[in-house]
């Protein structure tokens, strides 16, 4: 380098700045925007898991799995043939104790701690009055909500895989373990279970995607977090509601909730992809109806707060 050069740019990091970091002139102090696009949801997914209410919330799912072994182990609960599915299989397998307690959680304890964190995407940040200085950063509008529905949806993964993974550990310490008898009479060894058990988590957590975007545009529509969370959840068991009302069982296809305990093709041998498929043309048709909802509230909305 000739002393007639000027030196390079220097990069500083900015914390004001989300997701970008700033290039500027040693001479002249000029700055230019330098992009760094996953930087936002990676501080949204600390910031979310972080939070003790998100933490008391995946405790307490994978209580429901413990709670099941306990119960099967000290009071032999299930030989008798009553219960949720899988829960008479638990006594011979502790394996199963993963499917009973999602068969348990779907209806009631996953869409509410979903509907809890979907609600509060941007209500929380309206109530706090955060919402405009991340606006501000800039963030942009779209690209806010972008990051906002796959910190729910990542939620609603991490909270599949925290009842499957308690139910694994508390069956296999409480309970005989051993090869899984599939809904199709045909056995499976531990390692072939770790991936149909990771192919439920993945089942679950698509029939939660529209959920999760119908949580996200109720979310826009308030500046009370508390409100949204409630008119998502009252709106998911409405669905369970209505899908099991066989008056209605004309728009049954079409709710949100119709697939979500459908998971039971994937304990057959060979894999039966039917209801996956179905499922997720469903969630992605609602993602795209109150996703674009969501954005064209959002796009338009005044931000006072």
């Amino acid at each position: 380098m000739s002393p007639a050069e000027p030196p390079p740019p220097a990069i500083h990091a900015d914390p004001h700045d989300s997701g970008h970091i700033r290039a500027g002139s040693h001479e002249s102090g000029a700055r230019t925007l330098v992009p760094r696009p996953f930087a936002l949801l990676g501080s949204e997914l600390a910031t979310l898991f972080r939070r003790r209410r998100t933490i008391a919330m995946l405790a307490a799912l994978a209580l429901v799995p413990i709670l099941i072994a306990v119960a099967v182990r000290v009071t032999g609960a299930g030989s008798s043939g009553r219960g949720p599915a899988f829960l008479s299989d638990i006594t011979h397998n502790g394996l199963f104790v993963s499917f009973t307690a999602l068969v348990a959680s779907i209806p009631l304890f996953l869409p509410l701690t979903i509907g809890v964190v979907a609600g509060d995407t941007i209500a929380g940040e309206a109530s706090t009055g955060t919402l405009r200085a991340l606006l501000i950063a800039p963030t942009g509008r779209l690209r806010l909500l972008v990051v906002k529905y796959v910190g729910a949806l990542v939620f609603a993964a991490a909270a599949t895989a925290a009842i499957v993974l308690a139910g694994v550990a508390s069956g296999a310490a409480l309970l005989p373990v051993g090869d899984v008898v599939l809904l199709s009479g045909d056995t499976i060894g531990p390692a072939e279970f770790a991936g149909r058990a990771a192919l439920l988590v993945l089942y679950v957590t698509l029939s939660m995607a529209g959920l999760c975007a119908i949580g996200l545009f109720v979310s826009t529509l308030t500046t009370i977090p508390v409100g949204a969370m409630a008119a998502t959840v009252v709106l998911a068991g409405a669905s369970q509601i209505a899908d099991a009302l066989p008056q209605l069982d004309a728009i049954h296809p079409y709710l949100p909730s119709h697939y979500w305990l459908g998971f039971g093709d994937l304990l057959r041998a060979p894999l039966v992809w039917d209801s996956f498929a179905q499922n997720g043309w469903l969630q992605l048709g609602y993602v795209v109806v109150f996703g674009g909802l969501a954005v064209a509230r959002f796009l338009t909305k005044d931000i006072l707060s």
